[in-house]
């Protein structure tokens, strides 16, 4: 009978009639919700812990426990005393040098400032004795022919015993100010002439390391645009101090930062490691690029590492805020509805809102301080089943991933 129908249609409404059912049945396969399946909530309990707020910023090594080891000169080493690897002291001579003509010409030049720098140091502290000695005169002269004889202050010999008192008092005090400045004219020419010396010493304490020269090798001087002579590293001294991290942080953030807050420094260089320390400084004046306010903070890392250098990209997290103990759920948990702060819990099967007090946060979870009670769940993402052969999942609204915070379940 059905053939005999079919039969009596043209072909080309057949061809219609057949596209039109099959439209059908794939729309009814596609869009029908499977007998049977409901979504799959995965639920994370409240549970009580450590919470650590931080603020974070990234930046670079500043400097590190490393002194270069530097000389101006030019000419032939002729003593090495040190090699690669030793323990050296501050001031220990390292090498001597044949200058050439050009650097020895400049050495004895600086010696001489040196030594200019060095009597006048000499000279003023002479001066200062010798204008205390007028001083405590001038003092002892006003008391006693001034205050134990009962002059009169407008009497003609207490103004002029009072002038030459305050007159010495002043003289003295301006050389303690000569003798400063003489001072560091000194150190500031021996440090010159122990760039521009045939003797090369060492900046400070610790191990020698990066030292390559030998008797015989040939150094040569290197100069600014200026044609002045300048400094070239020859070796590294790894001393005793800790590397320290520069960051920027925003003016949202620079507020809640303190001087000795404990940090996680991660290096770029160093994958996989976390390194501690603390912020030994702030600079609250801040700099501006483009438009955009930032305040570098410096953190020092706890331990002493010889392999962290200069310029290092770093990014650190500061621990701001912590407590303990407390009932937390993950961040992502938690929504905004209304202008409150709603998370979904699970009641007879039916997803619920529950109305919750928030504290500090971390990056991955948030306190509660009230609204829900230890043990109880909160929804963390919603599987939603697919039709055909199984369940496919969905991403979690709330940006957890299976398996985190509190290790989650799944409930039907």
């Amino acid at each position: 009978m059905i053939v005999k129908i079919v039969k009596k249609i043209p072909p080309k409404k057949l061809i219609v009639i057949l596209v039109l059912i099959g439209l059908a049945l794939f729309a009814y396969i596609k869009f029908r919700k499977p007998s049977g399946q409901e979504s799959i909530y995965q639920t994370a309990k409240a549970e009580r812990g450590t919470i650590a707020s931080t603020v974070s910023g990234s930046g670079a090594v500043t400097s590190t426990n490393s002194a270069q080891v530097a000389t101006s000169v030019s000419g032939t080493v002729s003593r090495v005393y040190v090699k690669d690897g030793d323990e050296v002291k501050a001031n220990q001579v390292i090498a001597e040098v044949d200058l050439d003509q050009e650097s020895n010409q400049s050495y004895l030049q600086s010696l001489s400032s040196y030594q200019s720098a060095k009597n006048s140091l000499a000279s003023a502290k002479i001066t200062s004795q010798t204008l205390k000695s007028e001083m405590v005169a001038a003092q002892q002269d006003f008391i006693d022919q001034a205050l134990y004889k009962g002059k009169d202050e407008d009497s003609p010999l207490y103004i002029q015993l009072n002038a030459e008192k305050k007159a010495a008092e002043k003289k003295y005090d301006n050389q303690a100010n000569v003798i400063a400045q003489n001072e560091t004219a000194l150190s500031s020419s021996w440090y010159s002439l122990q760039q521009r010396s045939p003797v090369i010493y060492a900046p400070a304490s610790g191990k020698i390391t990066g030292f390559s020269l030998q008797e015989g090798s040939v150094l040569t001087s290197q100069k600014n645009s200026s044609n002045v002579a300048v400094s070239s590293r020859i070796a590294n001294v790894i001393t005793s101090a800790s590397p320290m991290i520069s960051i920027a942080l925003t003016e949202v953030d620079i507020p809640k930062v303190k001087i000795g807050n404990k940090a996680k420094v991660i290096l770029d260089a160093f994958a996989g490691k976390t390194f501690t320390g603390k912020v030994i400084s702030i600079d609250t004046t801040g700099a501006v690029s483009s438009g955009v306010t930032t305040y570098p903070t410096v953190i020092q890392l706890d331990f002493q590492l010889t392999d962290i250098y200069p310029n290092m990209s770093a990014s650190a997290g500061i621990i701001v805020d912590s407590k303990d103990n407390v009932l937390m759920i993950p961040i992502s948990a938690v929504q905004n509805r209304d202008g409150q702060s709603v998370v979904r819990i699970l009641k007879d099967g039916a997803l619920e809102y529950v109305t919750v007090e928030t504290g500090i946060s971390s990056d991955t979870a948030i306190e509660i301080v009230s609204g829900m009670t230890e043990g109880q769940e909160a929804v963390t993402a919603v599987i939603t089943p697919t039709a055909g052969n199984g369940t496919g999942s969905s991403a979690s609204p709330f940006g957890i991933r299976p398996g985190g915070f509190g290790g989650g379940r799944f409930n039907r």
